[in-house]
């Protein structure tokens, strides 16, 4: 099963019976990378995007569809429903480790990109009691 190769991957797993429950585990905590059948009952994938996508919130989540059906309008859809990545089934494990690192180094270079950005008022601050003092 998926979830046995992610755990052999070193990943923690929680697992979703159907797009509500997955739903409803990312309202209550967040998780780093979401993977997610596009054929979902109650909410598919797609759509659980759009929901996750539509919450306001400063922790982001990297979101991987899977499919059954490839293609450009496949792929153009799951893009416009605010996935980061997709990937095809049957789900080969070489190019699932190599996409969750990629997803790992967007989610580490966003991480750092927030922690310059909280440096930025701080430095602002510098700036005016440098400018200050040279007058």
């Amino acid at each position: 099963t998926l979830s046995a190769v992610l755990k052999g991957l070193g990943y923690d797993v929680t697992e979703a019976e159907h797009g509500g429950e997955a739903w409803a585990n990312l309202q209550l905590r967040h998780f780093p990378i979401v993977i997610s059948d596009w054929q979902m009952p109650e909410v598919d994938g797609p759509e659980l995007c759009r929901r996750m996508r539509a919450r306001a919130t400063d922790c982001y989540s990297y979101f991987l569809l899977i499919t059954a059906t490839g293609g450009k309008k496949r792929y153009l859809e799951g893009m416009e429903a605010g996935a980061d990545d997709f990937i095809t089934k049957p789900i080969d494990v070489d190019e699932l480790r190599a996409r969750l690192k990629a997803a790992e180094r967007i989610l580490g270079l966003r991480q750092h990109v927030q922690q310059l950005e909280g440096l930025l008022p701080i430095c602002a601050y510098c700036k005016r009691i440098r400018d200050a003092s040279e007058n």
